[in-house]
C-alpha cells in the first residue's frame, strides 16, 4: 500500500470522485483493484496555507458511501466501547496515532498533536479510519482494518477493496451483527 506519485489523469478523477477539484493532493495514496483512485495523500497545508491535518483523503465514492452507511449502523459506537474496555485496543489506537503524526509531520509540522477520526481516545470517522488503513494496510489501524472488512464483506471484496483483505471472521466478528441497524 505504498503512496504512489499523482498525475494530472489521477486529479481530474479524483475531481469527478469529489464533486470538486481537489486541494493539496500529493500522492494517491491507494488505488482500488480497478484501478480507481481510493485516497489521496494530502499536504498538511492547503495551498492556500489553510492547515489540514487529514493526511489520508478517502475519495471512491462507493468506498465513501459504505463508510457512511456503517456509521449510521453504530459501528463506531461498537468500536468505542471495546476501546474502552481493552487495552490492547487502546495500545494499537495510540500506536496508529503517534504514526499518523509522524507521516504527516516528515511532511510538515503543524505543531498539533491532533491527527484525525478521533485517535488515539475517541472513534469518530469511519471515513479517515478506512483511508488510512488502506493507504497504510491492514496491519496499522486495527479499527480501519476492521471497517474494511466491513465494506469488504458486504460487497466491495475484489473491487473497491483488495480480494485478500482480511474477512470479518478472520479478525473474529460476525459481518452482519449490523444489518439492521444499516437499513
Amino acid at each position: 500500500m505504498i503512496a504512489m506519485s499523482v498525475n494530472e489523469a489521477d486529479l481530474a478523477d479524483v475531481e469527478k470522485q469529489l464533486g470538486r477539484e481537489p486541494r493539496g493532493v500529493v500522492a494517491i495514496a491507494y488505488r482500488s483493484p480497478d484501478g480507481t483512485p481510493g485516497v489521496v495523500k494530502t499536504a498538511p497545508k492547503l495551498p492556500d496555507g489553510t492547515p489540514f491535518p487529514t493526511l489520508y483523503y478517502l475519495t471512491d465514492p462507493r468506498l465513501t458511501a459504505e463508510a457512511s452507511r456503517l456509521e449510521v449502523a453504530q459501528v463506531m459506537k461498537w468500536m468505542q466501547a471495546r476501546l474502552a474496555d481493552s487495552a490492547e485496543l487502546q495500545a494499537d489506537y495510540q500506536a496508529a496515532h503517534e504514526h499518523y503524526l509522524e507521516t504527516r509531520n516528515a511532511m510538515e509540522d503543524l505543531g498539533t498533536e491532533f491527527s484525525a477520526g478521533g485517535m488515539p481516545e475517541r472513534v469518530k470517522c469511519l471515513h479517515v479510519l478506512i483511508a488510512y488503513a488502506l493507504a497504510e494496510g491492514p496491519d496499522r489501524v486495527r479499527f480501519g482494518t476492521e471497517a474494511v472488512a466491513l465494506a469488504a464483506d458486504r460487497g466491495l471484496r475484489g473491487t473497491a477493496i483488495p480480494a485478500d483483505w482480511p474477512t470479518c471472521e478472520q479478525l473474529g466478528f460476525d459481518a452482519h451483527q449490523f444489518d439492521e441497524a444499516a437499513q
